[in-house]
């Protein structure tokens, strides 16, 4: 219980604290994780998962699909600016926010 109103708690501060954004809508990287992208209420996760969640201009949420490490686990984004989106997967003692950005578009 502690867990999910310290969440709420992060999530409401992210949120506030963000300034509003274009949109989180679009493909998202970090050194650590990967790429994720995100479409309207359609995620790909970084392990490759296409799946729905709950959407919303500057957030969005949804649980770790099977499969993947942290099964079940709640995932908690909000965009912070037109490049920077604030990740967090929950619950845990190793909850933390991981910073993602906009991926560079490749050159060939």
């Amino acid at each position: 219980m502690q867990t999910r109103i310290a969440m709420a708690a992060v999530t409401a501060f992210l949120w506030l604290a963000g300034s509003p954004a274009d949109a989180v809508d679009g493909h998202w990287c970090q050194p650590d994780n990967g790429r994720l992208e995100i479409m309207g209420p359609q995620i790909t996760t970084p392990d490759g998962h296409r799946i729905s969640g709950a959407y919303d201009r500057h957030a969005f949420r949804h649980v770790v699909p099977d499969g993947e490490d942290r099964a079940g686990a709640e995932v908690d984004m909000v965009l912070v600016d037109d490049d920077i989106l604030h990740r967090m997967v929950a619950p845990g003692a190793d909850a933390k926010i991981e910073v993602w950005t906009r991926c560079q578009a490749q050159v060939s």
